[in-house]
């Protein structure tokens, strides 16, 4: 067998393995083995939802989450010609969680992406939405801005779309295990803290109830540090005060829910080298 078929049949068998070992997730799920092509898997359906909003309602509402793991994801959309034709006149930049601190400061989720989309794109100033976590009501602020936005027949009191990821103590946004925002049914945006929150605390956050809305919820998973946590996550099913992830679920039957995982997160230690040579080379 040559060099090439082999190691198709190895990313093969073990893309069946990483789809065996993540069944128990809620939703899709895209599996790809090397993290930049998931990123540019993520790039481009994420523009295409986002044309496809721009053309069917003549606005794009979508939350981004801060962390190390999109921050690829913000450049390629940037610098890659292939996603020049991303709808960002019609698009409306939201936060879907924020520490409590200056813009400037190198921790806030808003002030890297700012950074890295805000000023490299044509997005219209007054559709970029920053948390306003200085103010001690700005969780209330956030929200009336939200209900404002998408309480018309385009959009539904929904957002488009919202990208999520996954912390290794099983957190998304600042929902933090055993937090009291994992309860929270009738606020779409909180202030949320508890000894389980990493500092700086508190945190601002969306909750499920607007998260678990949209129309479209992408959660991006990569890394070997990962594997554990997604492991017990997909076991856990509803877990919740354990594993805030697991309160992702979807509330409308159009709902998108797509987890991206790459071989990584989702094989661990097990995945296999795609370097290595076959047997007896």
């Amino acid at each position: 067998m040559s060099r090439d078929r082999s190691q198709s049949a190895a990313s093969a068998a073990a893309n069946l393995e990483a789809f065996r070992a993540t069944q128990g997730l809620a939703g899709r799920r895209i599996i790809v083995p090397d993290t930049d092509d998931l990123i540019d898997r993520v790039a481009a359906e994420m523009m295409q939802w986002g044309l496809s909003r721009a053309s069917s309602a003549g606005v794009f509402h979508m939350a981004l989450s801060g962390g190390s793991t999109p921050q690829a994801l913000y450049q390629r959309l940037m610098i890659d010609p292939r996603y020049r034709a991303f709808p960002w006149r019609h698009t409306h930049l939201w936060i879907v969680d924020e520490r409590v601190v200056p813009f400037d400061h190198d921790k806030s989720n808003f002030g890297m992406m700012r950074e890295m989309i805000v000023d490299h794109s044509d997005i219209p100033a007054e559709n970029v939405h920053a948390m306003p976590v200085l103010d001690a009501d700005g969780d209330v602020k956030y929200e009336a801005d939200l209900h404002e936005a998408l309480d018309h027949p385009a959009t539904t009191g929904r957002l488009d779309y919202v990208l999520l990821g996954m912390g290794g103590d099983g957190h998304t946004a600042s929902l933090f295990p055993r937090t009291p925002g994992l309860t929270v049914t009738d606020r779409w945006v909180i202030f949320n803290d508890g000894e389980s929150v990493a500092e700086p605390r508190p945190r601002m956050t969306m909750t499920y109830p607007l998260i678990n809305a949209a129309r479209f919820i992408g959660i991006l998973v990569t890394g070997e540090g990962k594997y554990g946590t997604l492991q017990h996550v997909s076991l856990a099913k509803d877990d919740v005060q354990r594993f805030p992830i697991t309160g992702v679920q979807k509330v409308h039957e159009d709902t998108q829910l797509i987890w991206y995982l790459d071989h990584a997160a989702a094989l661990g230690p097990n995945r296999p080298d795609p370097d290595a040579d076959e047997p007896g080379d």
